[in-house]
């Protein structure tokens, strides 16, 4: 007689929770998508894209933007991007988790600028703003060209777009613990204009949470977070090694980065490695909150408008028909021992 080998129950219920995260249960038959409209509770139903590791959901009609993106552990999920709240057709693009910045990043001083001899005029976009800011995909609702449980590739056609007309993908993908955004954008105007990219992640913060972030130099802002001057980067804001976030407000644009950043939080023994192929980032550090914002982008705020021009300041210009293409990547993993209780004393700033 042949017997077989006990399996105790902590062994069983380990494998069904490892099982269940490498094969997620999703609605729909061999699709991660949820229909998108207004739920008898009257919340929004968005994507979820699942693997071993990570969850994303996204909201189309809400700019394409993201409302959850956590971290997978022995069947537990761990927010990484501070998650929306309520997501719902009123919700408010600050309370996303992340959304796309295009076809430019944040503000355009005077709601104009010049380029090639004609003044290109950018209209007021948001009521509580007084300068047109972040463009027009974060306000949109996005269509959705086709999904799996890994991927998504959301479309905007803004073709008949002023001043900007153009036309826009965006595409989420879960590769094991990194979540790739690709942003690609055309002109599908008639003027060349300079475009730009980037996105505006929101990320929870702990007392203890840090940032890894070498940058050359920022520009200062004035009273309406327009940059006013161009310095090195202080010794506080160098980011070179891991540092915790300054309790004070922190709203600049930082130069001459590598595009390598990382985000760790210790007590959660998580950290975060972020890439793209830029050489900017917006940091947005507000005080007594539970998150803050690291933007990578490929040029700094009020670009048009700087000394050179957009171009000079990493923005591209594009002729009619003619795309551009950015990458981000976000990279989870495990951290080891928790920083000792001594540790953050010994590490003082100069």
């Amino acid at each position: 007689m042949t017997v077989a080998n006990p399996v105790s129950a902590s062994s069983q219920s380990r494998r069904a929770r490892l099982n269940a995260a490498a094969n997620p249960v999703l609605p729909g038959p061999s699709t991660s998508a949820v229909a998108v409209g207004e739920t008898s509770g009257g919340e929004l139903a968005c994507i979820t894209l699942a693997n071993a590791h990570l969850r994303l959901d996204v909201a189309p009609t809400l700019g394409g933007g993201v409302t959850r993106f956590d971290w997978r552990n022995d069947g537990a999920l761990t927010p990484i991007f501070r998650r929306c709240r309520h997501v719902a057709s009123d919700t408010q693009p600050n309370q996303l988790a992340c959304y796309p910045l295009l076809p430019y990043s944040n503000r355009i001083g005077g709601g104009h600028f010049n380029v090639a001899g004609r003044r290109v005029e950018v209209p007021q976009n948001r009521a509580d703003e007084a300068l047109p800011i972040h463009g027009d995909g974060w306000l949109s609702a996005w269509q959705v060209a086709e999904s799996d449980r890994e991927n998504v590739r959301l479309t905007l056609d803004r073709h008949d777009g002023k001043p900007y007309a153009f036309r826009a993908t965006q595409t989420y993908t879960l590769d094991g613990p990194t979540l790739v955004i690709t942003l690609d954008i055309e002109n599908a105007g008639r003027e060349a204009l300079p475009f730009g990219l980037g996105v505006h992640p929101f990320f929870v913060r702990d007392a203890d949470t840090e940032l890894s972030a070498a940058a050359g130099g920022l520009w200062l802002s004035g009273d309406d977070w327009l940059p006013v001057r161009h310095v090195p980067a202080p010794p506080a804001w160098q980011f070179g090694v891991a540092y915790p976030l300054p309790e004070t407000i922190v709203n600049h644009a930082f130069t001459g980065w590598s595009g390598q950043a990382a985000v760790v939080w210790p007590k959660r023994r998580l950290s975060l490695n972020i890439a793209a192929d830029t050489d900017y980032y917006v940091l947005y550090t507000p005080p007594r909150e539970d998150f803050f914002c690291f933007e990578p982008v490929d040029h700094p705020i009020n670009a048009m408008n700087l000394a050179g021009g957009a171009c000079e300041n990493g923005m591209t210009m594009l002729a009619r028909g003619e795309r551009l293409t950015r990458t981000f990547r976000f990279t989870v993993e495990r951290t080891g021992l928790r920083s000792m209780p001594g540790a953050r004393g010994s590490r003082r700033r100069q």
